[in-house]
């Protein structure tokens, strides 16, 4: 396996003991993540945990109208189905490809067996850090939803490209205006008002499916406190998994056409509910 797509780039695994790692990888699957693409729906069996390398998987709740907004953001720092590990063996809301990549699926029996192995010095370790994630993502979910209720339209794009920055392997995104909207759960006029200001100000570029982060810093001060508070709370909890990120290597873009992701972005539109029997299979 080339090192543009090693299971080692997701911080998770890596942070695993050796002998650890070792046991799960022969059955660690490599899969395409296509912008889109739905890996579970509300309520769908878990048969599959997934560990993102190079892609990055929203969590979105959906209601019956069929809006939606992103509760939580997966990327080479987490993994798909901690729920598998909590006593749960169905997803409890949307998971769909935000940027496309790849990522390592486990089949969900393994994950679990591997959970609750005991004896040596294997006991315990993927145990307590899917536990440590478990709590980080939790801070995550509670972070958004405080910040999508009393932040701005342009503090909450702010919080958005700092933390999809972090779990890119560039400062380019490949995503569209209207589908951070549907992730934030505003409009796409907000959205398209906030990024202007962006522009103006220089901290990025903008063409269409395709955002580059031209001043981080920049980004950081007009942010609100909760990208800064998951992040401290992620790197609190998960000192090991943070020491990962300073050695892992540069990771190898998808080779997806602007045009295909455009497609695709645009396909997400209202019902986006309605296109996850294609995909639930996965």
């Amino acid at each position: 396996m080339s090192d543009s797509h090693a299971a080692l780039q997701n911080h998770l695994l890596a942070a695993l003991p050796a002998v650890e790692f070792e046991s799960l990888s022969p059955h660690l699957e490599l899969v395409q993540m296509r912008l889109g693409d739905v890996l579970y729906e509300s309520g769908g069996e878990l048969r599959y945990a997934y560990f993102p390398t190079t892609c990055i998987v929203s969590l979105l709740y959906v209601m019956e109208d069929g809006a939606s907004v992103e509760i939580a953001g997966v990327g080479n720092d987490g993994v798909i189905g901690v729920a598998l590990v909590m006593g749960g063996e169905n997803m409890p809301n949307l998971a769909i490809v935000q940027c496309a990549g790849y990522a390592y699926r486990l089949k969900s029996q393994l994950l679990k067996d591997a959970f609750n192995r005991g004896g040596g010095r294997r006991s315990g370790a993927l145990q307590n850090l899917l536990l440590r994630y478990t709590q980080a993502l939790i801070t995550q979910v509670s972070q958004t939803a405080v910040c999508n209720r009393h932040h701005s339209v342009e503090q909450q794009l702010c919080r958005w490209l700092l933390s999809s920055l972090d779990r890119s392997p560039s400062n380019e995104l490949t995503v569209t205006q209207e589908l951070i909207a549907r992730m934030l759960g505003v409009r796409r006029e907000g959205i398209t008002e906030a990024a202007g200001k962006l522009l103006h100000a220089g901290l990025i570029s903008y063409r269409r499916g395709h955002i580059t982060v031209l001043d981080r810093s920049g980004l950081e001060k007009r942010a609100c406190e909760c990208y800064q508070v998951v992040k401290t709370e992620f790197d609190r909890l998960l000192p090991d998994v943070l020491a990962t990120q300073v050695v892992e290597p540069r990771c190898m873009r998808a080779e997806l056409s602007a045009s295909r992701d455009e497609k695709r972005a645009t396909a997400l539109r209202p019902s986006i509910q309605m296109r996850v029997s294609s995909n639930s299979s996965r």
